[in-house]
């Protein structure tokens, strides 16, 4: 359990609470507290030794770079030495709000924010606690999702406690995420605008603001053999993922999906262990056989609710025990790019 649980108003937290949790933040130690795409793990932004139990405490590797949370476009503008106009457009369009923009950084940024590299990505967060916390704290706020790294991100304080523990000095917790995914994150340093990961902020969305196309990474990176910083957190191939295999099918792959799981029960009865242990399906409305004792969890059909719901069904499969979760896989469009994302990795 973590030093301190500070249980909070998640539309007007009281200010003696978030100024417990903003001393702590001051005092270099981390803090996780809600935003409105999951929790983060917090750190004095500009304090390098703080910003090192981050990443000790989630056991990221170093070339992970850190999101600097600010509480308004002055504060992001401060972080950074060149503020173009595709960031000032998309500041005014999606702040507060799920954007990370990665711009040329300022010397005041330590390097072990950014993994070394030249640029930080700034966000101003839509969450009352998230803000209240800034501006208590006076000053910008690494942070990363508040779990061990790989795992599924946290949109409650119980996950936070459930991966972390006594890994953080205190859990604010102010209720459930409406997000529910991570941010978008554009890259701005160059002359044409990439998105390097999606997220409730669609790419389409960002080519209307901007008035021209935005480019996007495919590239992802070996989890433990990349050694190389990257543009952005969330590019990691395995991330987002829970305890338990995970198999990621198509709908016209049911069948093959039944076959494979009738197969994997028998190998596991020969092997004498019985059965495979309880399996969890996440489906939106194909037909699964399943046993009793599995769990059929129906997922919404529209995208928004979907995001937001997803980390609590692979957290809760986590905490059942399941040894194997089923995803069906969403429809691929611009609206569903950031879930498939998501997905994508957790399965690999």
């Amino acid at each position: 359990m973590p030093s301190e649980l500070l249980r909070v108003d998640p539309d007007h937290p009281a200010a003696a609470l978030i100024a417990q949790a903003a001393q702590r933040l001051a005092r270099g130690e981390v803090v996780a507290f809600p935003t409105e795409t999951v929790y983060g793990l917090g750190a004095h932004g500009l304090d390098p030794e703080a910003v090192a139990r981050i990443y000790e405490a989630k056991g990221r590797p170093a070339w992970n770079p850190l999101i600097l949370h600010v509480p308004d476009v002055e504060g992001a503008r401060a972080l950074t030495r060149v503020w173009p106009d595709s960031a000032e457009r998309l500041a005014s369009a999606f702040w507060p709000g799920p954007l990370t923009l990665v711009l040329p950084k300022h010397a005041r940024v330590p390097d072990i924010v950014t993994a070394g590299l030249d640029a930080v990505g700034v966000r101003v967060p839509a969450h009352p606690v998230a803000l209240a916390l800034l501006r208590a704290l006076g000053a910008p706020i690494a942070a990363p999702s508040a779990n061990r790294f790989t795992h599924v991100s946290p949109t409650t304080a119980q996950h936070v406690i459930a991966s972390l523990g006594e890994r953080v000095s205190c859990v604010v917790d102010g209720g459930s995420c409406h997000v529910g995914i991570e941010s978008t994150v554009v890259d701005l340093t160059g002359e044409v605008p990439v998105m390097l990961r999606p997220g409730a902020i669609t790419r389409a969305q960002l080519a209307e603001v901007l008035g021209q196309p935005v480019a996007v990474v495919e590239q992802t990176v070996s989890s433990v053999t990349n050694v190389a910083a990257q543009r952005s957190p969330g590019m990691a191939d395995r991330h987002y993922a829970p305890r338990a295999d995970v198999w990621l099918f198509d709908p016209s792959q049911a069948g093959e999906i039944a076959d494979a799981l009738a197969a994997r029960r028998a190998h596991a009865r020969f092997e004498g262990r019985g059965n495979l242990g309880t399996v969890t399906a996440l489906l939106l409305e194909m037909p699964l056989a399943l046993d009793d004792e599995d769990q059929l969890v129906r997922m919404p059909t529209d995208p928004s609710t979907y995001a937001q719901r997803l980390y609590a069904a692979l957290h809760a499969a986590d905490a059942r025990g399941a040894s194997l979760v089923l995803i069906e896989r969403p429809p691929a469009s611009d609206h569903w790019n950031a879930v498939r994302d998501r997905l994508a990795r957790a399965a690999r």
